[in-house]
C-alpha cells in the first residue's frame, strides 16, 4: 500500500468501535459514492448484489472479476474517504491476486464471504481461514471483514448456527480478520446480536433489516459496523420501476 492508502486504512479500522458503530449505506457506482460522503458518512461501501445487476449480471458471483473490480476502481475514485468492496468470496482468485487486484483498486477494506457461490455450502472453516490468512499476508494493511454465512446455508436449531457462527468468527479472527459479518437476513434477535458481540471477541458487522432492531438498539448491542447491502438499490429500483409503470399508462411520474 502507498502511504495514503495506508492512512485510509487506518481510518477506516479506527471506526469499527463497538457501541459507536460504523453505519455504511452501500453503493454500486460513483455517482452513488458521492451522495454518501455528501450526506456527512466518512466511509463508503459497495455491495456485490447491486453492483453485479447494474453491470448486467446475477450476483454469486456471476460478475466476471476484471469488471468488479473495475467498478470498485471507478467508485474509489470518486471519493476522498475509506472505501471497502464487497468481493464474495474473491471470484475463485488466489489469495495474493485477490489482494493485489483489491489493492489496485483503490479500496483498503474488503468482505470475503464463507460459502462457495457454485454450491450454496459453506467453505469448510479451516480452507476458509486460509484464504484469510493469505490475504492478510499479501495485503497487511487492508482491512478485511469476514461475512459468516451459517444462516444462510448452515443447518441445526438457531442456538446451534448461533455457536457455528461464533466458531467461525473467532477462526476468521485468529487468521487475521480485523471484522466478523454473521449475515442474518431473516429477522436478527438483539439477544442474537448481543450474543455475536459477546462471543465473538473482535469488531462484529451486521446487517440493518427493515424489521430488527434499530441503529440505536444495535449500537447499544455494541456491534462496530451496520451495513445496508443491497437495500438501497432495491429501494431505488422500486421507485424507477413504480415511474415506469406510471409513464407506461400514460401519467405523469413527477406528480406526487
Amino acid at each position: 500500500m502507498t502511504a495514503a492508502a495506508t492512512e485510509l486504512a487506518d481510518r477506516l479500522r479506527a471506526l469499527h468501535v463497538p457501541g459507536k458503530p460504523l453505519v455504511l449505506p452501500n453503493v454500486w457506482d460513483a455517482a452513488g459514492a458521492r451522495a454518501v460522503v455528501a450526506a456527512g458518512f466518512p466511509a463508503v461501501a459497495t455491495a456485490s448484489a447491486a453492483i453485479a445487476p447494474s453491470l448486467g449480471f446475477d450476483d454469486h458471483e456471476n460478475t466476471p472479476p476484471d469488471e468488479m473490480f473495475a467498478a470498485v476502481a471507478r467508485i474509489a475514485a470518486a471519493v476522498d474517504v475509506p472505501v471497502t468492496a464487497d468481493i464474495e468470496r474473491g471470484y475463485r482468485l488466489p489469495a495474493e491476486e485477490i489482494a493485489a487486484q483489491l489493492l489496485a483498486t483503490g479500496a483498503v477494506g474488503c468482505n470475503l464471504e464463507d460459502s462457495d457461490a457454485r454450491t450454496g455450502e459453506l467453505v469448510p472453516v479451516g480452507e476458509q481461514a486460509q484464504l484469510l490468512a493469505g490475504v492478510r499476508a499479501a495485503a497487511p494493511e487492508l482491512v478485511i471483514n469476514a461475512r459468516v454465512d451459517v444462516f444462510l446455508h448452515g443447518s441445526g436449531s438457531r442456538e446451534e448456527r448461533i455457536a457455528e457462527a461464533v466458531r467461525r468468527g473467532k477462526a476468521y479472527a485468529e487468521a487475521g480478520a480485523d471484522c466478523v459479518y454473521p449475515l442474518v437476513v431473516d429477522g436478527l434477535e438483539l439477544a442474537e446480536a448481543r450474543a455475536l458481540v459477546d462471543e465473538i471477541g473482535v469488531p462484529v458487522n451486521v446487517a440493518y433489516l427493515p424489521s430488527g432492531p434499530s441503529l440505536t438498539e444495535l449500537a447499544q448491542a455494541g456491534v462496530a459496523r451496520i451495513s445496508f447491502g443491497p437495500g438501497l438499490f432495491r429501494i431505488l429500483h422500486g421507485h424507477l420501476e413504480a415511474a415506469l409503470r406510471t409513464i407506461a399508462a400514460g401519467g405523469d411520474p413527477y406528480s406526487r
